[in-house]
């Protein structure tokens, strides 16, 4: 049934609470409730963990594609991460902007790249970390 023409006026747009399970990810279990920053930060990292494609349950622009610049050029790969930790966290819109990225080099058990951005979202602006 299409809307009455005279009550199109009294639409009004409701914005649903962030709030979500807070994640043990170390212990795989789900433990406590958490809102707005520390929600839309696991929501990030939840993101930023998942391979686009890769899992059935998840649209395809939920995740980010990373592994096709395993060992390109170090400078290559700060571009394209850029451009790609944007695309991915650009489905949620609770995040304004994200800029400012600053990459590090991390000599572990494996050579890898830290990078370091600020997301502005509609609860303020904060830092996040993620090693690539």
């Amino acid at each position: 049934m299409l809307p009455n023409k005279n009550n199109i006026n009294n639409i009004s747009i409701i914005t649903m609470p962030s709030k979500t399970y807070k994640i043990d990810f170390d212990k795989n279990i789900a433990r406590g409730l958490f809102n707005e920053i520390k929600s839309l930060t696991q929501a990030i990292y939840k993101i930023l963990i998942t391979k686009r494609y890769k899992y059935e349950i998840y649209d395809w622009n939920y995740g980010i594609e990373i592994d096709d610049l395993i060992g390109m050029p170090k400078e290559y790969v700060k571009i394209e991460i850029e451009r790609r930790i944007k695309d991915a966290l650009s489905i949620d819109d609770r995040i304004l902007d994200v800029y400012d990225f600053e990459f590090f080099d991390v000599y572990n058990d494996r050579c890898s790249l830290c990078t370091n951005f600020i997301v502005k979202s509609i609860f303020g602006d904060f830092n996040f970390s993620l090693e690539v």
